[in-house]
């Protein structure tokens, strides 16, 4: 009977071939999975991992997503290898360059020593190569120059030698370069890319010479000579002597009179961070940022038209704009008249954005200062902010699915955690939520507005006479104290992990919990505990999440919430956790903490009421700040 079954069965050629394509899909997936655990697990072969980072790299997995430090792809490909800060040492491996899809390559600040290998040309979609904090040496591949989607590359403070290759400068996307501090010698390319980037690019290598500053390359003459090189041989002149000598006399006085004013005018005002026009000093650099004149801003904005009004704050406002080359920018414009507190205002925000480059934070493009005018100049950013994509859409636009608020978060977290501790001093942006996280083409997240934070030194706090912040994001601390520390920015942020998850502004948070005898936070553990936290998340989202993922995100989000600052974890801390590493082991510790907690609360004593109702006695002037 089966063997009839069998024959009555017919299968088409269409059905055959269908079969057969999907057999082929299946093989070439497993092959690239394959070849992508081979490379990575080479890699960790490889190396030494002292504090076992690499412990959940094992090779007898077919799907390397699940490994710690490694993102993949909706297409469950390598796109991202995040081991900053891990304590590696040994050297990298040519089979790196195997990982096709592969589009940031974290690697900064370990002891990995050895050659860049040439292979890593072969990453055709690399955005972000950080190789910075090692100890590579040899020369730099001339391969790099064929990434041609390279965005960040950052080489400095290694031992690298050699020239530095032409090809790099064919890279036409390349937005930041830094191969400071290494022993690169000969000339700096000037064409191309390269001619963006200023002498901060290329500071500490001895044997470089850059033609817009008075290094010279070795065994060249320091100065201009109105004799000609071709004419000192054995019958030169004494006259020809003579002039070359007068001439690099008046040199060596003209240099040093202008040392001499520059360092008059540095002493005659330090209130100022500029103090002339920049229509009138078109030399200032700041690191890599242009500076705009004040017409090519006014053109672009239409003459700064209410029609491009991108939005508005506390600095003033921003507007759309066209540059020259059809390039879209956001102009912020300072709303106050020049006066000391503006000056030292745009100053603290040019400087900060210019130190913190980061692919998960906002770019600063250039500036434009004049007597009357203050302006910044910023990438526009297509998608807007998180707050505006999750309550303010347009009703032709898709809601922000899971996948994509999960990277939003690791994204958001990872920009907040280089402030905090890879910046010197450390920043501290003071106004996380969901309308300062933008998003760019591909929704990944860039954290914007931390300009105006306050510089903290590594040791010491810093006590401010105003809070700044926004309702609902303000940690308990920060309101009754004024101490601000990076611990207000991780309360911040779990506010805005439970936006994301609920799709609700911060201040209307408490309403979810439609009692007014119970504090937002203990209902989010009580729905938490019953597994019921379909009543926590966004209806937008039309039940299309894992439950054990939006599980872990709440659970992040309580350990940001503790009550005492010191037992907030570190946002570097919060990324690991969002990778999947350490969460269990302190959701336990905080339970047991809980445990306690509640023990001592059976005592009669007043309540503790949420950051919402703490902050219903403040004026709202007090709590938006300069922003």
């Amino acid at each position: 009977m089966a063997a009839l079954r069998w024959r009555s069965m017919e299968v088409t050629p269409v059905v055959a071939w269908f079969m057969l394509l999907i057999l082929l899909v299946n093989t070439v997936s497993k092959v690239l999975a394959n070849i992508e655990v081979d490379a990575l697990y080479s890699l960790k072969e490889n190396l030494k991992d002292p504090n076992n980072v690499l412990g959940s790299w094992d090779s007898t997995l077919v799907n390397p997503c699940t490994w710690f430090h490694v993102n993949c792809n909706t297409d469950k490909r390598v796109c991202r290898i995040n081991l900053g800060n891990s304590a590696l040492s040994g050297s990298l491996v040519p089979q790196l360059g195997q990982l096709k899809n592969l589009q940031y390559l974290e690697l900064y600040n370990n002891n990995i020593s050895g050659a860049i290998p040439p292979e890593l040309g072969n990453l055709s979609n690399l955005i972000s190569l950080d190789l910075y904090l090692n100890n590579f040496t040899g020369a730099i591949p001339d391969s790099l120059g064929d990434l041609t989607k390279l965005r960040f590359l950052r080489l400095n403070n290694n031992s690298l030698t050699g020239r530095i290759p032409v090809s790099l400068t064919n890279i036409s996307v390349l937005q930041v370069l830094d191969l400071s501090s290494n022993s690169l010698s000969g000339p700096v390319p000037s064409t191309g890319s390269f001619s963006l980037f200023t002498p901060v690019s290329f500071a500490n290598n001895p044997l470089l010479c850059i033609s817009s500053t008075s290094h010279p390359c070795p065994g060249s003459p320091r100065f201009n000579s109105p004799v000609s090189v071709s004419s000192r041989g054995d019958g030169a002149s004494s006259t020809g002597a003579i002039a070359g000598g007068v001439a690099a006399g008046a040199a060596f006085l003209f240099a040093a009179l202008a040392i001499a004013f520059a360092w008059w005018r540095r002493r005659r005002s330090q209130e100022y961070f500029f103090d002339i026009p920049a229509e009138e000093d078109p030399e200032v650099h700041l690191s890599q940022l242009k500076r705009f004149s004040l017409r090519e801003l006014q053109v672009a904005t239409d003459s700064f038209s209410p029609n491009n009004i991108l939005g508005r704050g506390g600095f003033g406002k921003v507007y759309k704009g066209r540059l020259a080359d059809g390039s879209l920018v956001a102009v912020k414009r300072q709303k106050e008249k020049r006066t000391p507190a503006g000056e030292l205002q745009f100053q603290t925000e040019v400087e900060m954005i210019s130190m913190a480059v980061h692919c998960n934070l906002l770019r600063l493009l250039g500036f434009c200062m004049t007597l009357t005018e203050r302006l910044l100049v910023y990438p526009y950013m297509a998608n807007g902010s998180v707050a505006s994509c999750l309550r303010e859409r347009p009703p032709n636009q898709p809601p922000l699915d899971w996948s994509t608020r999960k990277q939003i978060a690791l994204g958001s977290a990872r920009g907040l955690s280089y402030l905090h501790e890879h910046c010197e001093p450390k920043i501290i942006h003071r106004d996380v939520k969901a309308a300062n996280i933008l998003l760019d083409e591909e929704f990944e997240a860039v954290v914007c507005d931390f300009g105006l934070a306050k510089l903290m030194d590594y040791k010491d706090t810093h006590v401010t006479t105003a809070v700044r912040g926004t309702i609902g994001h303000i940690a308990p601390e920060y309101l009754s104290t004024g101490k601000s520390s990076e611990k207000n920015d991780v309360f911040g942020y779990g506010i805005m992990l439970l936006e994301l998850v609920t799709g609700q502004k911060a201040f209307d948070l408490a309403r979810l919990a439609h009692n007014d005898d119970v504090m937002l936070l203990d209902w989010v553990k009580e729905l938490l505990k019953d597994k019921r936290l379909e009543m926590l998340v966004d209806p937008d989202l039309h039940n299309n999440y894992v439950n054990a993922e939006v599980e872990s995100v709440i659970q992040v989000t309580l350990l940001l919430h503790t009550g005492l600052s010191m037992d907030r974890p570190k946002m570097s801390d919060v990324v690991r956790m969002l990778e999947g590493e350490g969460l269990t082991k302190r959701w336990e510790e905080w339970q047991k903490m809980e445990l306690e907690r509640n023990a001592v609360d059976m005592i009669p004593h007043h309540p503790s009421y949420w950051i919402v109702d703490s902050t219903d006695n403040l004026h709202a002037v007090e709590l938006s700040g300069p922003r």
